[in-house]
């Protein structure tokens, strides 16, 4: 059979072939995403503030204007046109996963590139991740719709352009695939990885052929130089953990601030004056505006003095958390690498100060600060190794990098269980669990997704005539029941693979014999919150659902396929309904 365009309807050529559109159009929109950016960039604050700084008295002082200006525009088009391009844009991707069945409004995508260019173009402090991940998830979607595709494909096509544009635009194809596997999706199944990893590799081939083929960062190359560091990185973990639950807080504390306390001023004159604000502060530290790469690049030489570190330090943190809370559009990504390289650089000039003859030079403790740091407000580990491996192409510091993430995102947890991203779920009354809203899951129960009318297997059924039931039954695992119709234990076809060439059990040998007698079921009023659990555990396709009156009475079976579309019916009636 063939499908449409002529291609052969397999398993695999499609979502092959789908992975492949999805990661080039992400790719081109990465392209053209950096280009704007360095386009306003250079018109905004090269032209226009160098002009007002050569020509005018006190002409540095109009960096506010263009800063301001730069949010007031922001604004208005994130106001009028799609609201949802507002602050980091990550939340919004994994909330369309998890309760809207992956769908993102078309318009996202432009209206998103479009406004976090102009806002990091005129100094607004954020990154870019936050914005491409948006676009390419809205590029996936929006195919996705347009073949009208499953709610799980169109997911899998959102990780697909999630992962292709940070792949592109970080020159990290496996940091891409990794983040929209452990962030957006939430999931490593195949069904999702194999995709996921292609779109990612074919974003960053057309980042590469476009951009070439080098680090975002160019940084020296650090050594562990003795295990008695292990320890300072550790503390540094620490440290980092402590910095990024206050970002986190701080970064909420300001979307407070102007949603609440500035109710009364429209949206668009928020954003105008924390723009205006960040202007002020980058004043006095221009380092602070943008994305704040090459401030980086300095601070892992170790050129910057302590005291310089600690006060951008703090200037980043104002400024990202006053970009972001009051409008702008941008990720949280580059600020939180920014604030990790700076609080790893102060750290290891007091390390070297104290301890001198067994540390590494600063610059070694910057660049795993940044990784720290990354860990503490993502909460994506993985993500955090794996992006400063290939934005700096360092893994010299392996050992140090991965101790300090481990412990920053232990400490960060200890402080606060939700991290940067899923804080603004749960403040819009959305509780994940990988990948999947809590709250739905908790309001379905067994007996609402289980089926009545299944098959099983009486105890006392021969092997040649349990072999010819199976291979005719449209399901793979069976129920075994005695006389009275009470549950005995599970077969499958699995259980019978290793005894098909054994002919001598073709009369002698009965289902009960075989089967599996610990079987794990389901209660009829439990909910989907802890069959979830019990799915992933066992790696199995049904669970028997008994009463919980008598659990040996067998009252149904519940597939893993129903549970799923069930929970995807919910979520996606509840975003239809809110609309």
């Amino acid at each position: 059979m063939r499908s449409l365009y002529g291609f052969p309807r397999t398993r695999y050529v499609g979502p092959v072939l789908l992975a492949v559109m999805v990661g080039l159009a992400s790719g081109l929109a990465a392209i053209v995403f950096r280009e704007l950016i360095g386009f306003f960039n250079f018109v905004l604050l090269g032209r226009a503030w160098g002009w007002a700084e050569q020509t005018l008295p006190y002409g540095r002082a109009a960096l506010p204007l263009i800063t301001g200006g730069g949010g007031l525009v922001v604004g208005l088009l994130v106001y009028y046109f799609a609201r949802e391009a507002k602050g980091h844009g990550v939340p919004e991707v994994m909330g369309a996963v998890a309760v809207r069945g992956g769908i993102i409004r078309p318009r996202v995508a432009v209206i998103k590139v479009l406004a976090s260019s102009i806002c990091i173009g005129s100094g607004g402090s954020a990154g870019r991740e936050g914005p491409i991940v948006q676009t390419g998830s809205s590029i996936g979607s929006a195919l996705g719709q347009v073949l009208h595709l499953s709610g799980q494909r169109v997911r899998t096509l959102v990780g697909c352009g999630a992962a292709a544009g940070i792949a592109a635009t970080f020159n990290a194809p496996i940091a891409g695939a990794l983040f929209s596997l452990e962030v957006i999706l939430g999931d490593f199944a195949f069904a999702n990885f194999a995709p996921v990893v292609l779109s990612s590799v074919v974003g960053a081939a057309v980042g590469r052929w476009y951009f070439g083929n080098h680090p975002s960062l160019t940084v020296l190359h650090f050594q562990l130089r003795s295990w008695g560091e292990l320890p300072l990185y550790a503390v540094l973990g620490v440290a980092a953990g402590f910095v990024g639950v206050l970002f986190t807080r701080a970064l909420y504390g300001q979307e407070d601030f102007y949603e609440k306390i500035l109710r009364a001023i429209p949206p668009p004159a928020r954003a105008m004056l924390g723009g205006a604000l960040v202007g002020a502060v980058g004043i006095f530290t221009p380092q602070i505006l943008g994305t704040g790469y090459e401030p980086m690049d300095v601070a892992v030489s170790g050129l910057y003095p302590l005291y310089l570190l600690l006060i951008f330090l703090l200037a980043k943190l104002f400024a990202t958390t006053t970009t972001l809370g009051s409008g702008g559009s941008g990720g949280i990504l580059a600020p939180s690498l920014f604030m990790g390289a700076m609080l790893g650089g102060a750290f290891g000039m007091l390390a070297r100060e104290v301890f001198p003859n067994f540390t590494a030079q600063p610059g070694a403790y910057a660049l795993v600060g940044m990784g720290a740091m990354v860990a503490g407000t993502t909460y994506a580990p993985l993500t955090a190794v794996v992006i400063l491996f290939e934005m700096t192409d360092n893994y010299s510091i392996i050992l140090p990098l991965m101790t300090a993430t481990v412990i920053a995102l232990l400490v960060a947890r200890r402080l606060s269980d939700s991290s940067i991203y899923t804080t603004k779920l749960r403040r819009a009354g959305i509780y994940l669990r990988e990948g999947k809203d809590v709250d739905v899951l908790k309001s379905i129960n067994a007996r609402d997704v289980m089926r009545r009318d299944f098959e099983t297997v009486k105890g006392n059924t021969l092997f040649k005539d349990l072999v010819q039931f199976i291979q005719e039954a449209r399901q793979n695992s069976f129920p075994v029941v005695d006389d009275d119709g009470r549950l005995t234990g599970v077969i499958s076809m699995q259980n019978l693979r290793r005894w098909m060439n054994e002919p001598s059990f073709s009369t002698i040998v009965v289902a009960e014999e075989l089967c599996k007698r610990d079987v794990v079921t389901v209660l009829e009023d439990e909910t989907l919150y802890t069959v979830w659990d019990k799915f992933e555990r066992l790696d199995v396709e049904s669970l028997p659902v008994v009463s919980r009156v008598d659990p040996s009475r067998l009252v149904g079976l519940l597939f893993r396929k129903d549970a799923y579309a069930a929970y995807t019916s919910r979520t996606v009636g509840l975003w239809a309904e809110t609309r």
